[in-house]
Parts: C-alpha cells; sequence; structure tokens
C-alpha cells in the first residue's frame, strides 16, 4: 500500500492566540502520540490533511507522517475536530502504530451479486454498513465483501458467515450485516415463510 506523505512542524507556542495565527496560515495545531512515544505538539497545513483523506482507499486514513526533520512513521489520522458552525479544522490527533501489532479499524460492507431473492421481489437490505475490523495496519481492507447471490426473501447473512484472510470481524453477538425481505403486502409462503419467522 502506498501511503501519502505528511509533513509536520513541531510546534512550540501553545495556546489561543497561537492557535488563531496557525488556522490563519491554513495550517490546524495537531498531537502525534502512540507506540510507546511521548506526545508531540506539532502543526500540519490542513490542505496536506484534505489530501491524505482525498487519496486514501479506506476509512482509516492512514499516512507515512514526517515529524519535524525524523524519518517517516506510519500512522493513522485518530480523530479531526471540526468547528460545528464553520466547518473548519480545530484540531488533528495522529497515531503513530507499529506495522508488526493489529489495530482496530473501520470497513465499510460491500454487497456482492444480485440476491436470489430480488427475483422473487424481495429487497436487499444492507442492516451493517461498516464493520469493526482487527489487522494489520497495511491490510485494512477498502471494502468487506459480502456476497448476497445465494440470498432468498427471508434469508441473512450474520457476521459469523463473514470470513476475510487476515483479518478479525471482532464481535460479541451474531449479528445481521444483510438481509433480503419481502416487500410491505407480499405474503410469504412455504420455506419462505419458515426462514422468515426463523429470522425474526
Amino acid at each position: 500500500m502506498e501511503l501519502f506523505e505528511l509533513k509536520t512542524n513541531i510546534r512550540e507556542a501553545r495556546g489561543k492566540n497561537a492557535a488563531r495565527v496557525l488556522r490563519s496560515e491554513g495550517r490546524v495545531p495537531a498531537v502525534v502520540y502512540g507506540d510507546n512515544t511521548e506526545a508531540i505538539a506539532v502543526d500540519v497545513k490542513v490542505s496536506d490533511v484534505q489530501e491524505a483523506i482525498k487519496q486514501s482507499k479506506t476509512i482509516q486514513v492512514i499516512v507515512n507522517l514526517v515529524v519535524g526533520d525524523a524519518a517517516p512513521k506510519v500512522a493513522i489520522i485518530k480523530d479531526i475536530q471540526v468547528d460545528p458552525t464553520r466547518g473548519d479544522y480545530r484540531h488533528v490527533d495522529f497515531q503513530v502504530v507499529a506495522l508488526d501489532k493489529k489495530i482496530k479499524a473501520i470497513a465499510p460492507v460491500e454487497a456482492v451479486g444480485k440476491a436470489a431473492g430480488l427475483e422473487q421481489g424481495g429487497i436487499l437490505q444492507v442492516i451493517r454498513r461498516e464493520l469493526e475490523v482487527l489487522c494489520l495496519p497495511l491490510d485494512i481492507p477498502t471494502a468487506i465483501e459480502v456476497d448476497v447471490t445465494a440470498l432468498k426473501i427471508g434469508k441473512s447473512i450474520h457476521v459469523d458467515e463473514i470470513k476475510v484472510d487476515g483479518i478479525e470481524i471482532p464481535h460479541n453477538v451474531n449479528f445481521t450485516v444483510v438481509t433480503v425481505v419481502a416487500p410491505k403486502g407480499m405474503k410469504l409462503g412455504g420455506e419462505e415463510e419458515e426462514e422468515g419467522e426463523e429470522e425474526a
């Protein structure tokens, strides 16, 4: 995975006035922490953060972070504080991660194929559009593909049924991820009705 290089400056001045000056220059205060290192106050170009987000193929944005003159380190954009009124960036948190240690991230769910139940008039519903995953930083999936081809009306795919090589999907409850439901007013019969009752 090719990572966007994000350069930061070590921030000496603190406080509201210093932050206001930074923002007027198109920069934003930030902090870098993690990987057994002390937190470092830095600042970064807003446009660079936006470009990193734009280029990222995953929801969890990973970058090669350069702090001052130090060598780049792999980090995730952990949090961005945004002004609720103006939409301006107020603060950014970067977390340095080790490439050989698994992290928690979020990946979108993508239904693949045409569900059999659609031919019967059913409606495909993606109940969980995102799933938490546990994997190495460079293995975060761009999407979790779920094959729905065999789904009939009243049938569902649960989280336990989804397998992705090298990736764990932590969960305490075997919840529904994707299902095919009957349209309102449609009466089911036979096998589909029994399956629907079982799902309920």
